[in-house]
C-alpha cells in the first residue's frame, strides 16, 4: 500500500482493550459494521447517536438510579423535558403545568407548544388530586409536577396525583431534579415519566450539559427512543464520561448538601432580616409534611424571603458576597445566590410574598465560612 494510506489507516485495527476503571471514550460518528447484512439491522449500533461505550454506561448506571429498564440522554435538562412532552404530544392535546415549574418549561408551552396545537394549563401547586383532576378535560393529556417548585418550593403529592391521573389515562411526568433521583423516587410512586437535569447534581461541578428521562411504561419509552432518533438528539461521548463521574459520587456528595443547607436554612431562620425561609425539609413549612413522607433527603437548594426592603438594598446583599457566586444553575460543590423577583412576574398564580425573594444553592464549602459570606451580605443590605 501507498504510504498515504498506511498513514490513514494504521492504528485503527480493532484490539482488546485493557480493563479500566471507567468505560473507554468512543468518539465516533460513523460506526464500521462487519458485513452488509449489518448495515440495516436495528438490532446494532450503526451510527454513533447513541449507544457507544460512555452513554452506554451512563444510561445503565442511571437507571439502577431511577429503578427503570432504560435511559434516555438529552443534551440538556431543558431538552430532556420539552423532548418528553414532544415524545408523546400531539396537535389537540392539553397538558396541566404546574405553576412553579421551571420557567424555561413554561417558555417552551407558551411559545412552542402553542404553535403545534398543543393548549397548556397552568395550575396552582397548592391543588390536591381532586382539585387537579377537577381541571381535567377530554383533552387532557398530561400533567407535569415539579416538586419542590422552581423558586418558591412547594411541594406537591405526587403519588395521589399520579394515581389519578393514571385511572384517567392521564400521563404525569415530574422534573425531579431537586432529589436528583437520589431522594425521591417517582416511577415507585406511579409517576409515568421521570426527568431530571443531569447539569445539576448528578453533574456536580457545574461544568457539561446534560438530562435525562425514563418510565416504567414500554410504550412511553419506547416513543421516547423514537423522539430522540427523530429530532436529533444526542450527548458526547466526553459529556457522558463527565456525568458518569459525576454520578459516581452522588451519594457521598448530596448528604453533605443536605447537611450544609439544613444547617444555614435553621441559622437564617433566626435572622431579624428574614421573614421566612422556603424549605420543604425544614418543620413548619408547609409542605414538609409531604417531604418526609416521600423523600429521603434534600438538596442545598431553597428560598429566602426577606422583609420588605429596597431592590437597592437586596442588590447591595448580593454584590457584597464574596464566597457565592452570583449565577444561574445549581448543584455543583460551590454556594450560589440569585434574587427571583424578576422571574416571578410570570407566574398565574400569586405566590404572596412578604418581601424580596432569594434562592440560594448551599455548596460543600465550611459552613462557618457561608456564614460569614451572609453577615457581610445582611451588612451591606441594612445599609443600603
Amino acid at each position: 500500500m501507498d504510504e498515504e494510506t498506511r498513514l490513514i489507516r494504521k492504528g485503527s485495527e480493532p484490539t482488546a482493550l485493557a480493563r479500566t476503571v471507567n468505560p473507554p471514550i468512543q468518539r465516533a460518528s460513523t460506526v464500521l459494521l462487519p458485513n452488509a447484512a449489518s448495515l440495516y439491522d436495528d438490532d446494532q449500533i450503526t451510527y454513533g447517536i447513541t449507544g457507544l461505550s460512555s452513554p452506554a454506561a451512563l444510561q445503565k448506571a442511571l437507571a439502577e438510579l431511577e429503578g427503570s429498564p432504560d435511559v434516555t440522554l438529552y443534551p440538556s435538562g431543558l431538552a430532556a423535558i420539552t423532548g418528553a412532552m414532544l415524545a408523546v404530544l400531539k396537535a389537540g392535546d392539553e397538558i396541566l403545568v404546574v405553576d412553579s415549574a421551571y420557567k424555561p418549561t413554561r417558555r417552551f408551552c407558551d411559545r412552542v407548544l402553542t404553535r403545534f396545537g398543543v393548549a397548556t394549563t397552568y395550575y396552582d401547586p397548592a391543588l390536591d388530586a381532586d382539585g387537579l383532576m377537577a381541571l381535567t378535560t377530554p383533552r387532557t393529556r398530561m400533567i407535569l409536577l415539579e416538586a419542590p417548585g422552581s423558586l418558591t418550593f412547594e411541594m406537591q403529592d405526587a403519588p395521589a396525583i399520579a394515581k389519578a391521573a393514571n385511572d384517567r389515562g392521564i400521563i404525569t411526568l415530574i422534573d425531579n431534579t431537586w432529589a436528583a433521583g437520589l431522594y425521591f423516587k417517582p416511577l415507585a410512586h406511579g409517576v409515568t415519566i421521570s426527568v431530571q437535569a443531569l447539569t445539576k447534581y448528578v453533574g456536580g461541578h457545574s461544568d457539561c450539559f446534560m438530562g435525562s428521562a425514563t418510565t416504567m411504561d414500554v410504550d412511553i419509552g419506547n416513543a421516547l427512543g423514537d423522539a430522540m432518533w427523530d429530532i436529533g438528539w444526542s450527548v458526547s461521548p466526553d459529556d457522558a464520561y463527565t456525568m458518569l463521574r459525576g454520578l459516581r459520587t452522588l451519594t457521598t456528595r448530596l448528604p453533605r448538601h443536605h447537611e450544609n443547607g439544613l444547617v444555614i436554612a435553621r441559622w437564617l431562620q433566626d435572622r431579624p432580616e428574614v421573614a421566612r425561609v422556603l424549605h420543604p425539609a425544614l418543620p413548619g413549612d408547609p409542605g414538609h409534611a409531604l417531604w418526609k413522607r416521600d423523600f429521603t433527603g434534600a438538596c442545598g437548594l431553597f428560598g429566602v424571603v426577606l422583609k420588605p426592603c429596597s431592590q437597592r438594598a437586596v442588590h447591595a446583599f448580593l454584590d457584597a458576597l464574596k464566597l457565592f457566586g452570583l449565577g444561574f444553575s445549581w448543584g455543583g460543590y460551590e454556594s450560589l445566590a440569585i434574587h427571583c423577583d424578576p422571574q416571578l412576574k410570570s407566574r398565574s398564580v400569586p405566590v404572596g410574598l412578604e418581601g424580596p425573594l432569594l434562592r440560594l444553592h448551599i455548596g460543600l464549602e465550611a459552613i462557618e465560612d457561608l456564614k460569614i459570606d451572609l453577615d457581610r451580605g445582611f451588612e451591606a443590605l441594612g445599609s443600603a
